[in-house]
């Protein structure tokens, strides 16, 4: 995309903004011919920077660093969301697992935070934001793909920092994933399933797991992918009601405050997520420690259908 213009702060390496430096180079003093802005360590200066170049106009603007540090940009992106500019607001390492860095580093309110934007509406009475958080590789791809295409709104793209599993497909998984464009969807299900499994992220690859041990001791599950709460509160009602029915039970998993799926959730039901900040530890430890495994979601959704 030859007018797109691309920022980092100093780590380009870690939330992969370096596959575009890869295919440009950075801007300096004199010679603005590159299409890579380095901005050293200050998220709100690079994003309002984003803001000018997305008023100037002709220039798709990204910016991209830690989850937790959308902290420090929330005053640019309610600008971005107040002046309906389609700003790229690319946000790496999304939950605790960032492991070793410490609870400073690891975003645990902040999806909360950011999701309040897709619950505001701006002056022409839409969702003020855009905010996806993709659950595999192929549901990043369908993520940026709406990410360009979306000329009215600010994004917020939120990645995982460790590998996920991809997630089964039916027929065609590309196919599949083309329904997050409404929001949330139906991932797989059995026949007569007995509860909802619900949640976004790396968080939904756990349900598909989990769900094989509940499926074992005769347990029938749906799960469902949830990028954007806001997207899917647009649907008509219809489907919205076909996906995640009134009358069933329902488990949401999140690596945030579970009050970001209370909403989905309701009273029928329960989510597990993070009451307190995080622990500094390898992530597989911290999954461990803190139920996010296939285990725990089989003691939890079997507490809630017995």
């Amino acid at each position: 995309v030859e007018n797109m213009v691309v920022s980092s702060a100093d780590l380009s390496n870690s939330d992969k903004t370096d596959g575009f430096l890869k295919k440009t180079h950075a801007m300096q003093k004199g010679d603005f011919s590159g299409a890579f802005l380095q901005a050293g360590v200050s998220e709100l200066t690079m994003a309002c920077l984003c803001i000018g170049m997305s008023l100037h106009g002709g220039i798709v603007p990204a910016c991209a660093t830690f989850f937790v540090f959308s902290d420090y940009m929330k005053p640019a992106i309610r600008l971005a969301a107040l002046m309906e500019l389609p700003v790229k607001f690319i946000w790496t390492h999304d939950a605790f697992r960032v492991g070793e860095d410490g609870p400073t580093h690891e975003p645990i309110e902040q999806e909360a935070q950011i999701r309040l934007m897709e619950k505001l509406q701006n002056h022409h009475g839409h969702n003020s934001m855009l905010v996806l958080r993709p659950a595999d590789v192929t549901e990043a791809t369908v993520a940026w793909k709406m990410a360009m295409e979306n000329k009215s709104t600010p994004t917020g793209l939120i990645f995982s920092r460790q590998n996920i599993n991809d997630l089964p497909a039916a027929t065609n998984r590309y196919n599949e994933a083309l329904q997050t464009e409404k929001g949330a969807y139906i991932v797989q299900e059995d026949e007569g399933y007995d509860v909802i499994l619900l949640a976004s992220g790396s968080e939904v690859s756990t349900l598909v797991d989990g769900a094989k041990l509940l499926k074992a001791d005769g347990v029938k599950t749906r799960i469902v992918s949830v990028p954007s709460e806001g997207l899917f509160r647009t649907q008509p009602a219809a489907y919205q009601e076909s996906v995640l029915p009134k009358d069933k039970k329902k488990f949401g998993l999140t690596a945030g405050l579970p009050v970001t799926l209370q909403g989905l959730v309701g009273d029928n039901g329960k989510v597990w997520g993070m009451q307190s900040f995080g622990f500094s530890a390898p992530y597989k430890v911290l999954d461990e420690k803190l139920g996010f495994t296939p285990e725990n979601v089989y003691n939890q959704v079997k507490e809630i259908v017995k």
